[in-house]
């Protein structure tokens, strides 16, 4: 997926409302909670700019006010295990994710819903020049891949609903239909894991879970990497390693006390 740093000059310099909009708000996720000045300074954005783009997003549900930081609403949040900051959990991912790096050889990543998407918010990756490539901040549809799907098996039904109405789109041959993504994301609630083989990227295999809070799915836990090293006993192995990953997130933010 290609970003506004690495999208030709012609294309990059048409900033539009909407793409400013849109990095306010991951803005906001990232950092939890966060002042409109400390927004203004990392986007390079003039205070009374930020503050008319959040008055927007807060009268769509979308950011929440609380004093005088801003964070996501609940128009975005619901089901998400919203006492966890994004800050939060990508403090608490990263050792998790350079130890599931290193045991399987392979890109590590914790994904997070907002609104219809699946957000990347930290990504370990391996040594080896041939391996799978996330950007930070980088969105993907709900209903393909194995980090993405594994969000979308337990949110709300209505978000469901939203993304099926939307239409699904083919990423790839492997992308899957509304019966398949139906039967694929009872399979997912039922074993508690998630498995994708070139869905949303050509040549990749993913292995997912996810990580609760007692408010809902706070994100999932991915693997991710080519097809021609990640052969069935790899899969085996990823999916444990995984899962303890996941173990070991959830316990060390159950211990928290900021949350």
């Amino acid at each position: 997926m290609r970003t506004a740093r690495d999208r030709p000059p012609e294309e990059a310099a048409e900033d539009t409302s909407f793409a400013r909009g849109l990095r306010l708000l991951l803005a906001v996720a990232d950092r939890g909670e966060v002042r409109a000045d400390e927004l203004g300074s990392v986007l390079e954005m003039p205070v009374s700019t930020v503050y008319r783009y959040l008055r927007t997003l807060a009268e769509f549900g979308f950011v929440d006010r609380t004093g005088g930081a801003f964070r996501l609403g609940p128009k975005l949040l619901i089901g998400t295990g919203a006492n966890v900051s994004s800050q939060q959990l990508i403090r608490h991912a990263d050792p998790v994710l350079q130890r599931l790096s290193a045991e399987t050889g392979e890109t590590a990543l914790v994904v997070r819903r907002i609104g219809l998407a699946s957000v990347c918010l930290h990504v370990i990756e391996p040594e080896s020049p041939l391996r799978a490539t996330y950007e930070v901040g980088s969105m993907s549809p709900l209903h393909a891949g194995a980090p993405a799907r594994v969000l979308l098996a337990f949110a709300p039904a209505e978000v469901l609903d939203e993304v099926i109405a939307g239409g699904l789109d083919s990423l790839t041959p492997a992308t899957p239909d509304i019966d398949a993504l139906r039967e694929g994301l009872a399979d997912i609630v039922q074993t508690g894991s998630a498995t994708s083989h070139g869905e949303r990227i050509p040549g990749t295999v993913a292995i997912a879970a996810p990580v609760f809070r007692e408010d809902g799915i706070v994100g999932a836990v991915a693997v991710v990497g080519p097809a021609f090293r990640c052969d069935a006993g790899w899969e085996a192995r990823a999916r444990r390693s995984v899962r303890e990953a996941v173990s070991t997130l959830d316990a060390a933010l159950a211990e928290d006390r900021t949350l």
